[in-house]
């Protein structure tokens, strides 16, 4: 039976490498690599995944649910990844049991066809939805309410109320949106627990990566804290099976077997001065939208040790796409670090690598902004982006191009505005955009 492009099995073109003045052949790489394979491993297991985050954590759960022995790794000395530094919202439909008790009507096929709805356009001129792949995205429609109901099987608990509109471009017919509550984890930007009064009720990425910590280790995944992965080991770099992942544990290196998979669920590359300017060259040094940093390091480390043994990487346009609520106006001044709403403090456990709060903006009409000239270009009056979720488009049809008739044209954003005289980036969630220089 042949392989289908969703099961994500990856195989990319030749390598090839010049040293000492003189070319390289792929069997010269080969020969090379396999000289360097190591011939002890210190660790072992059937899978072995690369992260504690959102993907490494329930890939590693499935995996013992399966029967297999599972080691994750996990480059800080702590789990939780991006995910943790998050609002813990979370977009899932299809017929969830929460969208059923509120009386939400939905199924698999309308959040697909929500999701590959060509008809819909931002009030920039940007579709959501027009390079999305749909076996990738049926894939996510048929699997999302099951998604919902194994996340409270592990544990999570969601604030009790109806869905919400909100999300990151989730679909017009029916709100989707939930809410992992805190409860009374310490929170990674206090380090503290939430207020009493607000535990049941105050949505946190705790809420959902701290019990699926305890649902791992209840299931025997091994966690090796502060073992990060250098390289991931295969037969020969364009060929053969994977073998494992190379590792440093505080200088001393380790090998990993991996007797059958090696599951790559690291943090993202915004991190990675090079790698990010690849997409946009724009996003030099200077550059202050590392969310979720520096609590996890999006490093590009997975991409790149993936890269190195043939992988190729898809979706690139998301990259720049300058649609939805991926782009989001900095919540705060003189903070290198943060989400629009997430705000590093003097109790965080990574504090002393945050170094600064930040001035907050409860309102961007206290400030005037102006570009590199110094000239005002922009309407500070203007509110965040939107994205195209439940009733964010009037008398919505799937599919009818009436859609784009409802939606309104505004063009006002700080990437538009700004481009004549772009200069370094500001925005406050990892996604490329020219910079402002706020002015109180």
């Amino acid at each position: 039976m042949g392989v289908k492009r969703r099961e994500l099995l990856i195989n990319a073109g030749s390598m090839a490498a010049i040293l000492a003045g003189g070319e390289l052949t792929s069997a010269d790489m080969a020969s090379a690599h396999r000289s360097h394979l190591p011939t002890r491993w210190q660790q072992e297991a059937d899978i072995v995944v690369i992260g504690s985050g959102a993907t490494g954590l329930p890939a590693a759960i499935v995996a013992r649910e399966s029967g297999a022995s599972v080691i994750v790794i996990e480059a800080e000395n702590h789990i939780g990844g991006h995910a943790i530094t998050s609002g813990g919202n979370i977009s899932l439909g299809g017929g969830t049991s929460v969208q059923k008790r509120y009386g939400i009507n939905d199924s698999p096929d309308l959040l697909f066809r929500d999701l590959t709805d060509w008809s819909v356009v931002e009030p920039n001129g940007f579709p959501d939805y027009r390079y999305n792949d749909r076996e990738i995205v049926r894939a996510f429609a048929d699997n999302s309410a099951r998604t919902f109901e194994w996340l409270i099987a592990q544990g999570v608990v969601f604030v009790d109320k109806a869905p919400e509109s909100g999300g990151i471009s989730v679909g017009n017919s029916v709100p989707r949106e939930t809410h992992s509550a805190v409860l009374d984890w310490a929170m990674v930007q206090t380090g503290r627990p939430a207020d009493p009064m607000l535990r049941g009720v105050l949505s946190s990425g705790e809420g959902l990566m701290r019990p699926l910590e305890a649902a791992a280790r209840k299931a025997g995944v091994q966690i090796l804290l502060e073992h990060k992965m250098t390289a991931i080991l295969r037969e020969a770099p364009p060929s053969g099976r994977t073998l494992g992942v190379a590792a440093d544990n505080k200088g001393q290196a380790v090998n990993i077997r991996a007797r059958k998979a090696v599951i790559i669920a690291t943090g993202g590359s915004t991190g990675n001065v090079n790698f990010r300017r690849m997409f946009d060259p724009r996003l030099t040094e200077e550059y202050c939208g590392l969310a979720g940093m520096p609590w996890s390091n999006q490093d590009a480390s997975g991409e790149l040790a993936a890269m190195a043994i043939g992988a190729s990487l898809w979706g690139l346009y998301n990259q720049t796409g300058e649609f939805g609520l991926s782009i989001t106006k900095p919540g705060t001044i003189g903070s290198q670090f943060g989400y629009a709403y997430l705000r590093w403090m003097p109790g965080s456990p990574v504090f002393d690598r945050v170094r600064a709060t930040g001035l907050r903006v409860a309102d961007w009409q206290d400030l005037i902004l102006v570009n590199m000239l110094g000239k005002r270009f922009y309407d500070e009056t203007g509110g965040q982006f939107t994205a195209n979720n439940h009733n964010s488009i009037e008398a919505y049809v799937q599919g009818s191009y009436r859609n784009t008739k409802n939606t309104k044209y505004n063009p006002n954003n700080f990437i538009n505005a700004l481009l004549p005289a772009s200069a370094t980036v500001t925005t406050g969630a990892g996604r490329s955009g020219p910079s402002s220089t706020p002015m109180l």
